[in-house]
């Protein structure tokens, strides 16, 4: 079986590296008839295309740069920062294995039986968050009255900006695309007109308290799906450096241990390969891997100039409040 892992150790560039991979990984399925690696093979040639032309990503940024300077004139008494990034390759080639074993894990204990091969790549064709923007705002104290609730006036805001971006993204040639399911939003923040657009994790947070807005649009002038996220500082907070980073992944270690335990070696090879690409990527040393513009001393102290950890940034644009003493009401 082909990983990830193999094509880590040579100093090659990133295109190489996806480039042997997906070559590889398409020759392979198709001797065994592997529809999985195929797509597989064909998702590694999407990230690919990401990485390597900027020309799209500059006019996609710049549209939503509109948005961050309506917001410049709609609320500059808030803080607030846009990031984008394309996701790296290895936590999308995390999150590719990680679904499959998660859908076949879930549908086996519902069922009892594995789903076919044509659900499996329905399920994947909707992996839409390789382009990701995020917005996070944040509320000065110094602008708040006595006994006003942070919290809740940044929510008040942050569900503002929710409604009008849609509208705003669809003039610019966006088309949002329909998210209703189990994280519709019942929010009265939120307008009805825009509710089956969102993933509403602040009303109904993950198991690991990872609260956040997320609405996916179709860029119809790059053609491809881009996500945009909004959070609060103190969601934000939550997501980068508290229980839904680093206590969520412990609990999800343990809950991949558990679907490896409930489906038997060698009856899934979906399950199977997917599983064990993850195990590997999740025990992998940085610090021996020879990656062109990549280095790491440990796990922790990593400088990556390839995208291959931690995602490329598009942009970034910050906004910070330009009053001190004066409070907005």
């Amino acid at each position: 079986m082909i990983t990830l892992n193999d094509y880590l150790y040579n100093g090659d560039t990133i295109f190489r590296i996806l480039q042997k991979y997906s070559t590889d990984l398409r020759s392979t399925a198709k001797k065994s008839g592997n529809e999985i690696d195929i797509l597989h093979a064909n998702f590694l040639m999407q990230m690919t295309e990401l990485l390597a032309h900027n020309e799209f990503l500059t006019a996609q940024s710049n549209k939503i740069r509109e948005f961050y300077m309506y917001m410049v004139r709609e609320y500059p008494f808030l803080a607030f920062t846009f990031k984008g990034r394309i996701k790296s390759l290895i936590r999308a080639e995390e999150k590719f294995n990680g679904n499959i074993v998660e859908y076949i894990y879930d549908y086996y204990q519902k069922n009892q039986t594995y789903p076919a091969t044509s659900e499996i790549k329905d399920h994947l064709s909707r992996f839409r968050d390789l382009i990701a923007y995020r917005i996070i705002i944040s509320a000065p104290d110094c602008h708040l009255e006595k006994q006003e609730s942070k919290w809740d006036k940044e929510l008040q805001y942050l569900y503002e900006i929710a409604n009008v971006l849609p509208g705003f993204l669809e003039e610019r040639g966006f088309t949002a695309e329909i998210s209703a399911g189990e994280y519709e939003s019942d929010s009265v923040l939120l307008q009805e007109s825009v509710r089956p657009y969102y993933k509403d994790y602040i009303r109904k947070p993950n198991e690991y308290g990872y609260q956040s807005l997320h609405i996916t649009l179709f860029d119809n002038s790059a053609r491809c799906y881009t996500e945009v996220q909004l959070r609060t500082k103190e969601m934000d907070d939550c997501a980068e450096i508290g229980p839904a980073n680093h206590l969520g992944y412990e609990k999800r270690q343990e809950i991949n241990r558990l679907r490896r335990d409930a489906i038997p070696v060698g009856e899934c090879v979906y399950f199977d390969d997917a599983y064990v690409r993850g195990e590997m990527l999740q025990s992998l040393e940085l610090n021996a891997v020879n990656v062109n513009m990549f280095a790491a001393a440990d796990n922790s102290l990593i400088n990556d100039g390839c995208g291959l950890y931690r995602g490329r940034l598009i942009l970034p644009f910050e906004h910070l409040s330009r009053f001190q003493n004066d409070s907005v009401l």
